[in-house]
This record gives C-alpha cells, sequence and structure tokens, in this order.
C-alpha cells in the first residue's frame, strides 16, 4: 500500500537515500531542506509524488506552517522522519554560546518543534509513526561531541515520554540510533577554535581520529535506509533501532556499565527512603 512520508533533512545522507528508495518504490513523500535547488532532480523525475519545502528547522514558526501546509496538500502523512541535524566537534570550553544556541536550535528544539506540530494533524487521521533519527550517541558518550550528545540524549528523554503520551491515539515512535556511517555527516560537522591545552588529551584524540580517517567506518548508509524503512513498515515498531554493529556493541557495553555501576549502589539508594515503620 503507498504511504506518504515527511523527511526533514533531505538534501543529503539519510534524509535523501530515504527520498530516493521511497520514490522509487511509489511512495509520496514531503521532503524539506534548506536549499530549494536540492531536490530539483528528483521533483523532474517524480512530479506530483514528491512534494517539497524549504525549511529551517531553526525557525520554529516555520516549522509549524510547514508541516500544517503538509498535511493540508497532501491530506495524510503517515510516517515522519525528523532526520536534520549535525555535529560540533571539540572540547566544550573550546565551544561558544554561539555554537551552543544553533545546535540546540537544530537538532533539539527544531527536532520537538517538528513532532508537536505533528501530533494534532496524526491524532486526527487516527494514527501514524515518526522515526526520529538519533545517533549511538543518544546513549552513548564520546570526548570532544558534548555538545552533539546533549541534543541527542536530549531527544531521546522527549521520545521517550511523548511516545507513552499518545500510544493511546495509535501514534508510535522508533528511535534510530546509527554508527558511524559512510555518509558525508562529517564534512558537516562544525569545528571550534582549538584549545593548545587540549592537545592529546581525550577531546583532541577524538577529534584527530575522527577527521583525520583513523576510523575504520563500516556502517553502509544504504543499507541502514533499508532498515529505517522496514522498521517503519512493520505493525509494532520497535522504541529503538540500533544500525551497524558499532553502535550495537557500543550501546550494549555503554548499558551492561551503567546496570553495574547502578547495582552496586542499590543499599545506599534504599538507605536514603523512608523505613517501612515512619511510613506507617
Amino acid at each position: 500500500m503507498t504511504k506518504t512520508w515527511f523527511i526533514t533533512g533531505a538534501s543529503s545522507g539519510f534524509g535523501r537515500g530515504l527520498t530516493e528508495k521511497l520514490l522509487a518504490r511509489g511512495d509520496r513523500v514531503a521532503a524539506t531542506s534548506r536549499r530549494s535547488e536540492a531536490l530539483d532532480d528528483l521533483r523532474a523525475q517524480y512530479g506530483d509524488r514528491l512534494w517539497t519545502a524549504v525549511l529551517d528547522v531553526r525557525d520554529l514558526d516555520q516549522v509549524r506552517a510547514t508541516v500544517d501546509r503538509a498535511f493540508g496538500d497532501l491530506g495524510r502523512i503517515d510516517i515522519l522522519v525528523s532526520n536534520a541535524g549535525y555535529a560540533v566537534l571539540g572540547a566544550a570550553e573550546e565551544t561558544t554560546d554561539e555554537l551552543l544556541r544553533d545546535i540546540v536550535d537544530t537538532n533539539l528544539l527544531g527536532s520537538i518543534a517538528l513532532i508537536r506540530s505533528a501530533l494534532p494533524h496524526l491524532r486526527a487521521q487516527g494514527g501514524g509513526r515518526v522515526l526520529q533519527v538519533s545517533s549511538e550517541g543518544g546513549q552513548i558518550a564520546y570526548p570532544g561531541f558534548s555538545l552533539y550528545h546533549a541534543t541527542k540524549w536530549g531527544i531521546e528523554g522527549f521520545v521517550e515520554a511523548v511516545a507513552k503520551e499518545v500510544a493511546p491515539f495509535g501514534i508510535d515512535f522508533t528511535l534510530v540510533e546509527p554508527g558511524p556511517a559512510r555518509t558525508n555527516f562529517v564534512h558537516g560537522v562544525v569545528q571550534p577554535e582549538p584549545i593548545a591545552a587540549y592537545d592529546g588529551t581525550p577531546a583532541h584524540i577524538t577529534r584527530d581520529a575522527a577527521l583525520g580517517g583513523d576510523w575504520i567506518i563500516t556502517g553502509d548508509p544504504d543499507r541502514m535506509t533499508d532498515a529505517m524503512i522496514a522498521v517503519a513498515d512493520k505493525t509494532h515498531p520497535p522504541l529503538r533501532l540500533a544500525l551497524g554493529g558499532t553502535s550495537y556493541d557500543a550501546i550494549r557495553e555503554a548499558l551492561t556499565a551503567r546496570i553495574e555501576a547502578l547495582d552496586a549502589q542499590r543499599a545506599i539508594a534504599f538507605s536514603t527512603d523512608y523505613p517501612a515503620e515512619e511510613l506507617a
């Protein structure tokens, strides 16, 4: 059955890959990007099955207006893909207020506004689903990516809560958590002015490895977008979808360590409750 999708950040990376595949299989796509010409080739090829709009997700009023217009023009949107985002790579001390505001506005506030804007429409049509593109960085943390992790951990908490709020309306969420993939993600990474004191420390070691090509990237964006489409087609999609062996291993290691640390504090945790006799 033909489905209608809404995708942000559709000019490159996962967004572009999803848009191409969905149109090729016969679905309709409302695709947004910050550049009006970015999807001209697909519009020429697919005509009315591709609805496009210029959208900067940092502009919350524009987000709301674009979502409203897409639902109005297309009548129904089955799957919303919140994909627009980027990373800042540098030690927290190296970053500026401007960099902080911009990445929070894009990755976190823009994603929240997109979802909030779509919820009334999804409720009115009797359901739908949302794929929020997060990252393995929504559950783990690398030194040097502190601002990026702040946004990804933030959107994961928001989605997990909202998923419980709207489940009665037939609205499902999946947090997509890819590991490193061979997209153009690294080329969009913003680097603040380095501080020499951090040379040789974890933040700069991570930066040099990420930008110097030392990391062996095994994630295939083509296979990852296939997995995203497949999970959106499921009757009961999972809340989280780890993509890539790197993501799976890193998240599993982090969760295991977190459980072990929590269990070691069990006695302390319970010692801070009122005892049963006082509660009685």
